[in-house]
C-alpha cells in the first residue's frame, strides 16, 4: 500500500513547473512527509513489535530457532553452497528488479507514448493494487496445494507473459489497454514476492528464514539498481520497445533458472518427520540456548 501511495501522492504534491524554486519547495514538503511517517513507524517498531512468539509455532520453527545460535556468517556460507537457493536468489532478483525498473521509469515511458496524459501515477497504482491481490491469491494457492516449485514457476512464467502484453499495449494507442495490461503484469509480478520468500524457506530449511529472506532482499536491491540503469540507458538510446524487450528477455532467463531449481521441500519434510516433532515438543518451556546443541545433534 505504501508503494501504491508512492505512485499517487507525489504527482499531487509536486506539480509540473519550470520554476526550480517552486519545485524544490514542493519536493522538500514531500520528503518531510515521508521522513515524518517513517519516523513514526520506527518508534512503533522499537516499542511494540515482538521479535517472535514466546514459543515456536511449529516443529520446523523450533529447529530453526535452535540453529540460530550458530551465527549469521556460518548460515550464509551454507546458503552459498545450496545451488537450488542460489538459482532462486538470481531468478528472484531478476523478477523484482524488472518490476523496479518499470516502476521507476513508468512516467517517462507513458509520457512518451501519451504526451498529454497524466496517467502514469494511476497506472502505477493499478500495478500495485493488482499485485496486492495477486499476493493474496498466490498465498492461498500455496497453502491449499503445497506445490511450491510449480506455483513459483507458473507465477514467474505468467509474469513473463504479463510483460509481453504490457510491451504490446503501448502500441494499441489506447490508454485503457495499458491499464489492463499493467494490472495483469502487477498481479503476477508482485504476486511473486510471497511465493519466492516461501520457496526460499522450503529450500533452505533449517537455516533461519530471516537470513534467506534478507539475502533475497539484498539481491533485489543490487539487481534493481543495475536493471533500472540499464532500462533507462536502452530507453534513452533506442526506444521503450527495446527497453521492454530487454526486460522480457531477462524474465525469460529467470523462468529458465526457476525451472532448473531442484524441488527440495525440506521444511515440509521436517513437519512430517516424527523425530522433529519429538525434538520440538521437548523444547517447550526450556530456554532455547540450553537445548540448541542437543537438537542440532539429534
Amino acid at each position: 500500500m505504501g508503494v501504491a501511495l508512492g505512485f499517487v501522492v507525489p504527482p499531487m504534491l509536486v506539480t509540473q513547473s519550470e520554476d526550480v524554486e517552486l519545485l524544490g519547495e514542493q519536493l522538500r514538503i514531500l520528503f518531510y512527509i515521508v521522513a515524518g511517517v517513517t519516523s513514526v513507524l520506527l518508534v512503533l517498531i522499537l516499542f511494540f513489535f515482538q521479535a517472535g512468539p514466546p514459543l515456536p509455532p511449529s516443529p520446523a520453527q523450533a529447529t530453526i530457532k535452535a540453529s540460530e545460535n550458530e551465527g549469521f556468517f556460518i548460515s550464509v556460507k551454507r546458503l552459498s553452497t545450496n545451488w537450488a537457493y542460489v538459482l532462486l536468489l538470481l531468478s528472484y532478483g531478476v523478477n523484482i528488479a524488472v518490476f523496479y525498473a518499470i516502476s521507476t521509469l513508468l512516467n517517462q515511458v507513458v509520457q512518451k507514448v501519451f504526451p498529454s496524459s497524466r496517467d502514469a501515477g494511476h497506472i502505477g497504482l493499478v500495478i500495485v493494487l493488482a499485485g496486492m491481490l495477486g499476493s493474496v491469491v498466490c498465498g492461498v494457492v500455496l497453502d491449499s496445494t503445497g506445490r511450491f516449485k510449480e506455483t513459483t514457476l507458473a507465477v514467474y512464467a505468467l509474469s513473463l507473459v504479463g510483460m509481453v502484453v504490457y510491451t504490446y499495449s503501448f502500441f494499441t494507442g489506447l490508454i485503457w489497454v495499458v491499464y489492463l495490461a499493467s494490472a495483469v503484469l502487477g498481479f503476477f509480478m508482485t504476486g511473486y514476492l510471497p511465493v519466492g520468500f516461501e520457496f526460499a524457506a522450503e529450500l533452505t530449511y533449517p537455516e533461519p528464514e530471516g537470513t534467506s529472506a534478507g539475502l533475497l532482499n539484498a539481491a533485489v536491491q543490487l539487481f534493481g539498481i543495475l536493471f533500472t540503469m540499464f532500462y533507462g540507458w536502452v530507453f534513452e538510446r533506442a526506444d521503450h520497445l527495446w527497453a521492454n524487450i530487454a526486460m522480457c528477455l531477462a524474465l525469460l532467463i529467470g523462468t529458465v533458472m526457476t525451472a532448473c531449481i531442484k524441488n527440495d521441500l525440506r521444511r515440509q519434510a521436517a513437519q512430517k518427520n516424527p523425530l522433529d516433532r519429538a525434538i520440538a515438543v521437548s523444547t517447550i518451556g526450556t530456554p532455547i540456548d540450553q537445548v540448541g546443541d542437543d537438537m542440532i545433534k539429534a
